[in-house]
């Protein structure tokens, strides 16, 4: 199964950014596929706060349209929502201890443990700070659809 990061969910929401297209793409392809996918909790969360936040180069989105985006990935037929569970903290331990993540990096690793614990076997970002964990394979779907 892969997992999708919440910079594509961002892109693929937001038609202010470069890779809207592309990014919007991708999801819909994932939520209209009949393959399984994963979207962890933690990114949908970070989705969230990041269109939301006032003060950015474009115009927030409201929450209720920030939730109405999370809905419709749940409600893909194919969407798994993941979160911690039972094998997430010996996979956050693994990554810290290989990996040394300080502040902020911390999301990512916890992105990462969630993913392991789940069985993911490829994270969708376009973000390169995942190179850190290389327990997780990482993907950029975006440089492949241009």
């Amino acid at each position: 199964m892969i997992a999708v990061d919440s910079n594509l969910l961002i892109y693929s929401h937001r038609a202010d950014f470069q890779h809207h297209s592309a990014a919007l793409a991708v999801i819909t392809q994932l939520c209209e596929s009949r393959v399984p996918w994963g979207l962890p909790w933690a990114c949908a969360h970070e989705f969230y706060r990041v269109v939301t936040q006032p003060g950015l180069p474009f115009s927030p989105s409201t929450p209720d349209q920030a939730l109405a985006a999370i809905q419709s990935w749940a409600d893909a037929p194919s969407c798994q929502l993941l979160s911690e569970g039972a094998g997430y903290l010996p996979h956050l331990q693994s990554l810290v201890a290989a990996a040394q993540p300080r502040g902020a990096l911390i999301h990512d690793a916890k992105i990462a443990a969630i993913c392991l614990s789940h069985g993911v076997t490829e994270l969708w970002s376009a973000d390169r700070d995942f190179s850190r964990f290389p327990q997780l394979r990482t993907r950029n779907p975006l440089v492949e659809s241009r």
